[in-house]
């Protein structure tokens, strides 16, 4: 009897404590850039058995030429499921990232999105379409609907709380984009000029016609001819009014706006920003301002 005691004992000791380790382990996932992170953390936001963590810090911006730092492969390491933004935005690495961890789950959130060709102003090393697609709330919807299909996959016994999340950002996301319509729609003017080629989805979306951009790389200075070119076409198209970028430098804006006699203000393409799960809503509603009081007028 002793014996078989000690057995069980044995027996017991040897399982993991509630029966079920595998289903409470929790699992790392990752999203490439800020604008993905914030989309992922709202489907997210209050599901157990999950860590959400962005590969890049906010400061990184755009991923058209990033590379992997050693900080990003330790990340990737331990994570199970790495969301994308897709559409060429993470092409430098991507296949980095498949080639050494080939059993990490891939998100690619422009499963489903409409996209745009890179157009007569883009870097034609950025890829044949422009990436900028999260610009666009409709966009942004589809981009939440592929996470979290994805997130229900990956953690079915969360499905509800996951389910929910995305219906309700969704509704949100529903309403700002009816808040942007209406409000863009009764601006007498409707030209701009942009800093780079961030902004076409949203363009789209809302009726802007964006007639120049003043560089197809943010990080690349200007040369002469290309600076011309820009300035004859904001001539041209009447001197709508420039948009710098909060992430870059304006050096290049403000010298077509002296030439021009063009106002300069600024968008914010949502690539840096402090987490909040309201940022998307917030930085939308803050461009409309902006957009109000340039073309208001």
């Amino acid at each position: 009897m002793k014996k078989l005691l000690a057995l069980l004992l044995i027996v017991l000791l040897a399982l993991p404590l509630g029966g079920c380790g595998a289903e409470t382990e929790e699992i790392t996932v990752v999203a490439t850039f800020y604008p993905v992170y914030i989309l992922a953390k709202n489907v997210l936001d209050g599901v157990s058995g999950v860590s959400l963590t962005s590969m890049t810090p906010p400061s990184t911006g755009c991923l058209h030429d990033y590379q992997l730092l050693t900080g990003d492969m330790r990340t990737l390491s331990t994570a199970r499921a790495l969301i994308i933004n897709g559409a060429g935005m993470e092409d430098s690495f991507l296949p980095v990232i498949k080639s050494r961890f080939a059993g990490l789950t891939l998100v690619d959130c422009a499963q489903g999105v409409p996209l745009l060709s890179a157009d007569e102003h883009a870097d034609e090393d950025h890829g044949e379409y422009n990436a900028h697609i999260w610009l666009d709330p409709h966009n942004a919807m589809q981009m939440v609907e592929n996470i979290r299909s994805a997130m229900v996959e990956l953690l079915p016994g969360q499905a509800d709380r996951i389910n929910a999340n995305a219906a309700q950002y969704t509704r949100r996301l529903t309403d700002l984009d009816a808040e942007l319509a209406a409000a863009i729609s009764a601006l007498p003017n409707k030209k701009i000029v942009t800093f780079h080629e961030a902004f076409p989805y949203f363009a789209r979306a809302y009726g802007l016609d964006v007639v120049a951009v003043v560089t197809s790389d943010p990080d690349t200075p200007l040369s002469s001819r290309m600076l011309s070119d820009v300035i004859a076409a904001v001539k041209e198209a009447g001197n709508p009014p420039l948009f710098s970028e909060p992430l870059y430098g304006d050096t290049a804006v403000r010298t077509v706006a002296r030439s021009t006699g063009a106002k300069v203000y600024e968008l914010d393409p949502l690539v840096t920003g402090d987490g909040a799960l309201t940022a998307y809503e917030d930085v939308m509603r803050a461009n409309l301002a902006v957009l109000q009081e340039a073309l208001g007028q």
